[in-house]
């Protein structure tokens, strides 16, 4: 039996795409994001303490856009989860500010993650390779 036919023999065709092929990318782009967000507030937070305006500010730098409207949500959930502790520290402009550092837990997490997004690399890179013989 033909390895494209179904169980009666007809042609095993794919179903039509409801979405392009960007706005596909974009969707499976957007999953990739979240995670390796995370991964880099932990990052920088390893560093020394930050609050949410300097998080963005370097984020951006790195080229990664992020708004305070995405940030925020996952800073809370970081610190729920007891990847992050913050602290509150006056500030010269305004009102008091929280400042982000990592737990030792969050620092177990984000060396683990490390290990992991190396070992997702080695092996897109295995992948692309064979892709090109």
């Amino acid at each position: 039996m033909d390895q494209n036919a179904d169980s009666n023999g007809a042609a095993n065709q794919p179903p039509q795409p409801t979405k392009s092929a960007e706005s596909y990318a974009d969707q499976l782009a957007t999953q990739l994001r979240k995670g390796f967000l995370a991964y880099c507030v932990l990052v920088i937070c390893a560093q020394q303490p930050h609050y949410t305006g300097d998080l963005v500010k370097r984020l951006h730098q790195a080229e990664l856009v992020v708004v305070e409207g995405t940030i925020y949500p996952l800073l809370g959930r970081l610190q729920r989860d007891g990847l992050l502790r913050y602290d509150w520290q006056e500030s010269e402009q305004g009102p008091p500010r929280k400042y982000y550092a990592l737990t030792e837990y969050g620092q177990r997490v984000m060396i683990e993650l490390k290990q992991r997004i190396r070992t997702l690399s080695s092996t897109l890179k295995t992948l692309e390779k064979g892709a090109k013989s």
